[in-house]
């Protein structure tokens, strides 16, 4: 059996905190004030989670069965921080694939596995750093980042922090939005790492990275070399089936339909086999209720009426 073990990690120092207050008060800024008054009543400790058996990512490897090679490193390492009672830290994750392969879904299901919370950012959508480290408080509209927000709002110090589509992130000349993660990535400078908008030093060295990328393009090599590179392939057609037949009783379940059977018939499963556990998800779910609309308790390939184009995207998440 695993449990998830927890220790309490300080990621601030309340004395630091309280002096910035009193400047935020002098300075009047109300919102400010009111953040350093969040950081005071939750207290400097977050959790730091660590699995207590290598079983702990049993799981991943039937809902993420294309992930088997970082898998596999991660539980090695898990294994020596257990042998050692050592924390479990490894270097940050680039999962590299295309579109649709699962990376975003393995991420999550990293964090279930791990007893711990689960922050995603999208690149994609990123023109400058501030959402990752914040923004001066002298601005107006200013905020804090998100791997500041996560740390102190959260109970955990080590979230796993996802960022999607890292090689889209574009900047201009005053701002670049990989900047922060030369700091970030490296567990040296992280322990203290600086948010602009609250302008004190948090750990963010337990933070658990997982990056995301179509391809390599675009991504320095001075932060790929901070990163352990893993490339994705899609599911395999009998991976992809059994992905589907996961979902299925997952729906079951949560639907409460006892007296439908238990196990996708074959031809349900090959017909699943052809598109992303995402669409599989609401084909099944349309399925399900073509067949009980028609008084049957087993799904049918009638049944799974896909989309034109849905056949035709690549198997993924």
């Amino acid at each position: 059996m695993t449990i998830t073990i927890a220790h309490p990690h300080p990621i601030y120092d309340l004395n630091a905190v309280q002096s910035a207050q009193e400047r935020a008060k002098a300075h009047q800024s109300a919102e400010l004030e009111a953040f350093y008054e969040t950081m005071l009543e939750a207290g400097s400790e977050r959790f730091v989670t660590v699995p207590s058996s290598t079983e702990a990512f049993s799981n991943l490897y039937e809902d993420c069965p294309n992930f088997g090679e970082v898998l596999d490193d991660l539980r090695r390492y898990l294994g020596l921080a257990l042998a050692g009672g050592a924390s479990f830290n490894v270097m940050p994750v680039l999962l590299l694939g295309d579109p649709g392969v699962g990376k975003t879904h393995f991420g999550k299901r990293l964090a279930q596995a791990l007893g711990t919370e689960f922050e995603f950012i999208s690149m994609n959508a990123l023109s400058a750093g501030f959402i990752i480290t914040g923004s001066s408080s002298s601005w107006k509209g200013a905020k804090c980042g998100k791997v500041a927000e996560r740390l102190v709002r959260g109970r955990f110090a080590n979230p796993v922090v996802l960022l999607d589509e890292v090689e889209k992130a574009t900047g201009s000349t005053q701002s670049d939005p990989l900047a922060a993660l030369y700091q970030l990535l490296e567990p040296e400078t992280s322990c203290a790492f600086r948010d602009e908008y609250i302008d004190l030093e948090i750990d963010a060295s337990k933070v658990f990275w997982v990056l995301t990328a179509n391809s390599l393009g675009g991504i320095p090599e001075a932060l790929l070399s901070r990163m352990a590179v893993y490339e994705v392939p899609a599911p395999t057609t009998e991976q992809a089936a059994a992905i589907a037949e996961r979902i299925y009783r997952g729906l079951l379940k949560e639907l409460r339909l006892r007296t439908f059977d238990q196990d996708l018939n074959v031809p349900v499963k090959d017909k699943m086999s052809e598109v992303s556990p995402r669409e599989m998800r609401k084909a099944l779910l349309d399925g399900l209720g073509f067949a009980v609309a028609a008084g049957r308790s087993a799904l049918t390939p009638d049944d799974v009426r896909l989309k034109p184009d849905q056949g035709k995207r690549k198997i993924g998440f």
